[in-house]
């Protein structure tokens, strides 16, 4: 197994970072610091280091869908002190350091995945993959109609980056207030409501009810569970891991 994805594999980060550690010379192999993250090592044999810590691996992973409230961090652990998504989880899950995919803004919410699958964590975050994620997103302006048109067609942020065409449905409607389904497959930072903004919208609500094939269903806000068989079956399925 490559190094890199044996770190992320054991969930101590994600690949992306897990090379960064390792061009940083952070990482050693059976006490040998090494700075080639397509080194092989053996899971069974090796030893992994990283900071002096030894990472411990295991073939199970563990897949949690969270519905995140707003006002919680997508983060393991926050310097000011505010929640945190892991602080929703019993300490003994906790303890086997699952991370978030991707992110949900401090004042958004709805369905966030939690692994210590760090392959199937790159491979839903990676721009190639192109997996959907569909949001209701509740604004507030005028000409709204005009807009979720611009929306369809794709638009640049003023920032330059270049936003792909977005899925919209109309949900509900009343005078300046709209209800819409929104699906992206980017996934650009703060994406939606950097959209919005850019379109003199305002976001009242926003909530992910779907991730690939994962829905939120009627799971409460703030609770988790475990994915079921089939959802991992098909989550795997959609990146290409089955």
């Amino acid at each position: 197994m490559r190094l890199n994805k044996f770190i992320a594999h054991t969930g101590y980060t994600s690949r992306r970072k897990a090379d960064e550690l390792i061009f940083a010379g952070e990482v050693k192999v059976n006490n040998q610091i090494v700075t080639e993250p397509y080194l092989q090592v053996d899971p069974k044999r090796d030893k992994v280091s990283i900071k002096g810590k030894l990472l411990s691996y295991s073939e199970e992973n563990i897949y949690l869908m969270l519905n995140k409230p707003i006002e919680v961090i997508t983060s393991a652990k926050d310097e000011k002190g505010r929640k945190c998504v892991l602080d929703l989880l019993p300490e003994h899950l906790k303890k086997q350091r699952p991370f978030p995919v991707g992110r949900l803004d401090y004042f958004s919410e709805g369905l966030l995945l939690l692994t210590t699958d760090g392959e199937l964590c790159y491979r839903l975050t990676h721009p190639k993959y192109k997996i959907p994620k569909t949001y209701v997103v509740k604004v507030r302006g005028e000409n709204i109609a005009e807009k979720i048109k611009i929306m369809q067609k794709g638009m640049t942020l003023k920032e330059g980056e270049k936003v792909l065409p977005a899925q919209v449905k109309v949900l509900k409607t009343a005078n300046t207030h709209w209800e819409i389904e929104l699906t992206i497959t980017q996934g650009l930072n703060r994406q939606i409501r950097r959209m919005c903004r850019d379109l003199d919208l305002t976001v009242l609500k926003l909530v992910r009810i779907q991730l690939g094939p994962l829905h939120l269903g009627n799971l409460a806000r703030g609770k988790f569970k475990h994915l079921t068989t089939p959802e991992k079956k098909l989550l795997l399925k959609a990146v290409g891991l089955i």
